[in-house]
């Protein structure tokens, strides 16, 4: 393939047709951005080599600062969707934020001049980001930049399933800009794109490595009894606590190099990444939120988990334990209740899986209810997100006195951890899982944070050995 942008040689990421529809596209968006006197987004899709790796293009392409944001699910037919820059900012806060975020989504969707939808997931305009756990969002300062709400057009995004590869490239066309600017806008991003790979984590930095505890792990005992205290005097069913333990490096943690570690180690999780300023928020979480295929949506119960064993006679007995574990089947019920019943009134019908199974990933295996809908309106991904989250698998239930007691109990703020990360598109279709077995990355400090679901008959200590299998998610990668 050869480009030619605006009079300038470009890598061979379009080629002479794809080239000539953005122009098309941009004069359109000129013409209506002028006539309405407001921006207009223009967007375009075009293959490129199967042998792209959007992940690593992103984490080596990324301009200082510019918004980034990474998915992958490796043994999903290799799916991921990569996207740098922002052409749009779509942000919001408060009870409210989904909803707002949803619907002023839907008025850059009705407005741009776009390719019909065609290629892998999240190919074609989409926008991409998070939702932290509160409708306030994070207040310390180590989540400044991550908004309570916060998705993002891309100017450039790759999305990848299979053999199949496709570059989206978006831009917003203001009354006052020429078709020679935009034309060179989009050549100075193209130029930009480095293919090669995700780099390799040092294995021996000069330095020490130190693990710390935000708060003592006799907090948290204290923290799970109390919890088991007002469960057993019913003022709960259910709640989650979750802890944090930093990690500070000799050097800066390296976000491209720590993608590489996850997508390897967790090839089942949803593995992601999200950079906001020099800041990354990144994980490999095993649990779907919500995904909205037209009028088809799904999501899962997670709850309910134990250690993994490299022997696998030891590793089935473990399964068979937490299968017959009434306290893990009851947390794991807590949580299939209530998604049911709040995607009950938005759908034709909704069913879950009589039983729970094993869901298993590198050092954990899970409870796992799969659920499924018929939805009965136009309701998109977002919108759905909304209505699901906090599940009790991250919050409890019910669910505004556990929201209510977690702060004064964990004693931390939770930011994006346990919120909600992913994508939507124009028809409103979408995937977002929950933001777990995650740490922020600023610098030389990793904040790394896990939960467990307390119930009645919860053990403090057992909670805590629990929350020490779920931070080994993180801490290996992230501690050297």
């Amino acid at each position: 393939m050869t480009e030619v942008l605006a009079g300038t040689p470009a890598p061979a990421w379009l080629d002479g047709a794809a080239h000539a529809r953005l122009e098309r596209r941009l004069q359109a968006a000129l013409r209506r951005a002028r006539a309405s006197g407001s921006a207009t987004l223009a967007s375009i899709t075009a293959p490129v080599d199967r042998g792209v790796d959007p992940t690593a293009v992103v984490c080596a392409s990324r301009r200082p600062g510019e918004p980034w944001v990474c998915l992958e699910q490796p043994d999903r037919d290799g799916a991921a969707l990569a996207a740098l820059g922002c052409a749009q900012a779509i942000e919001a806060r408060g009870p409210g934020r989904f909803r707002d975020v949803a619907a002023r989504w839907r008025a850059v969707t009705a407005s741009a001049i776009t390719d019909p939808a065609d290629g892998p997931a999240g190919s074609g305009l989409a926008a991409l980001g998070g939702f932290a756990f509160s409708p306030e969002g994070g207040a310390s300062p180590q989540w400044a930049g991550f908004q309570a709400a916060s998705l993002i057009v891309p100017e450039l995004t790759l999305a990848r399933r299979g053999e199949e590869v496709r570059l989206t490239l978006n831009l917003q066309a203001a009354p006052d800009d020429t078709l020679e600017d935009l034309l060179g806008r989009a050549a100075r991003r193209l130029r930009e794109l480095r293919r090669v790979s995700l780099p390799m984590l040092d294995p021996a930095p000069a330095g020490a490595y130190e693990v710390v505890s935000s708060m003592p792990p006799t907090h948290y005992e204290h923290a799970v009894a109390r919890a088991v205290e007002r469960i057993r005097g019913g003022e709960l069913e259910k709640i989650v606590l979750a802890r944090e333990v930093q990690v500070h490096a000799p050097v800066e943690h390296d976000p491209a190099a720590v993608l590489g570690v996850l997508r390897e180690a967790f090839p089942t999780c949803y593995v992601y990444a999200v950079g906001r300023g020099t800041s990354t928020f990144l994980g490999a979480s095993p649990e779907l939120l919500l995904r909205r295929d037209g009028q088809r949506a799904s999501t899962v119960a997670l709850a309910g988990s134990t250690r993994r064993s490299a022997d696998p006679a030891v590793d089935r007995h473990l399964g068979e334990q937490l299968l017959g574990s009434d306290k893990d089947r009851h947390e794991n019920d807590i949580v299939a209740r209530r998604i049911v019943r709040a995607l009950t009134p938005h759908s034709v019908w909704v069913t879950s899986a009589p039983e729970p199974v094993i869901v298993r990933v590198a050092n954990i295996q899970h409870l796992a209810t799969p659920i499924r809908a018929q939805l009965a309106g136009a309701a998109g991904a977002v919108e759905l997100t909304g209505l699901l989250h906090p599940t009790p698998a991250v919050g409890g239930e019910p669910s505004a006195r556990a929201l209510e007691a977690i702060p004064a109990l964990e004693g931390l703020d939770r930011g994006w951890y346990a919120g909600a990360i992913g994508w939507v598109d124009a028809a409103g279709d979408g995937e977002l899982c929950v933001a777990l077995r995650c740490a922020l990355l600023r610098g030389r400090v990793a904040h790394c944070y896990a939960g467990c679901g307390i119930v009645r008959d919860s053990d403090p200590g057992a909670e805590l050995a629990e929350s020490e299998i779920k931070l080994e998610a993180m801490l290996p990668v992230l501690a050297g």
